[in-house]
């Protein structure tokens, strides 16, 4: 087989390859709404989050969608603490989001704008994020220190 033939064809399957891997190409270009949910609460809040604990599925997030329900986010769930950095590259809908601690506390809030690429960090390692409606946490009264629960979270001994 001449070498320019195998050259086509293996350049053809990288291309194929790379459209098909779950971390480029076209899932990227779909919003992620079948991952796992969990529900969590806020005092009487309900909320009813996603849970992103995958790479592929932390780095696509809330991108590409348009609308959430008022009581629904996305959790994003790391193997270890971290400072963890965020961003609004192609998420169109404002958010807040919520760095929280082990057990449910949130450490610090930060609000961020639409289809923003500045990095938005919790002020402390986390292993949790939860992102909600721009201003959904305020309008509960939810600030640093307040508690969340869910399942999730280990319990203060």
């Amino acid at each position: 087989m001449p070498a320019h033939f195998v050259r086509h064809i293996l350049s053809a399957v990288v291309s194929i390859a790379a459209w098909a891997s779950p971390s480029i190409g076209l899932a990227q270009q779909i919003p992620q709404l079948d991952l796992p949910r969990i529900e969590l609460r806020a005092g009487m809040h309900r909320i009813v989050a996603q849970v992103a604990s995958r790479p592929i599925e932390r780095q696509i997030g809330l991108m590409r969608r348009d609308s959430m329900l008022p009581f629904e986010g996305m959790l994003f769930v790391f193997e270890h603490p971290g400072v963890q950095c965020f961003w609004m590259k192609d998420t169109t809908l404002p958010l807040t989001a919520a760095f929280l601690a082990d057990d449910g506390a949130i450490v610090n809030l930060v609000d961020m704008q639409p289809l923003d690429e500045n990095s938005h960090c919790s002020s402390a390692p986390v292993r949790f994020v939860l992102e909600m409606h721009q201003g959904w946490f305020a309008s509960k009264g939810l600030k640093a220190g307040s508690q969340l629960s869910g399942s999730i979270f280990n319990k203060k001994e």
